[in-house]
């Protein structure tokens, strides 16, 4: 259970992430009020799968999620930059997240 609260404490980082971005500096109330519930479930989350999980783990993979995630948000909702660079920094990003996990223990 502890992987599943992790998966969604990293999806939750992504909202937050992209709400931050649309509360346009905390001055749009909506998209600041789903940053701050998001950010919160996300942490929440979070704490709850690092009962199980080791910190070394936990904390790396959640905000492997959220960074591979928000990149991808950018890409295809906001319009970023899609460089072969990029795409070869994501890729790396996410061979360590793989390898975290494996190296795990269950």
């Amino acid at each position: 259970m502890a992987w599943v609260y992790l998966i969604l404490a990293g999806i939750l980082e992504i909202l937050w992430a992209y709400s931050m971005k649309q509360s346009s500096g905390f001055t749009r109330v909506v998209p600041t009020a789903v940053m701050l519930v998001a950010m919160i479930g996300s942490f929440g989350l979070l704490s709850l799968s690092m009962k199980t999980l080791p910190l070394g783990t936990a904390y790396p993979i959640w905000t492997g999620i959220g960074t591979i995630g928000t990149f991808l948000v950018g890409i295809a909702i906001l319009g970023e930059a899609f460089t072969m660079l990029r795409i070869i920094a994501a890729m790396l990003i996410m061979a360590g997240l793989i390898m975290m996990r494996i190296s795990s223990p269950a």
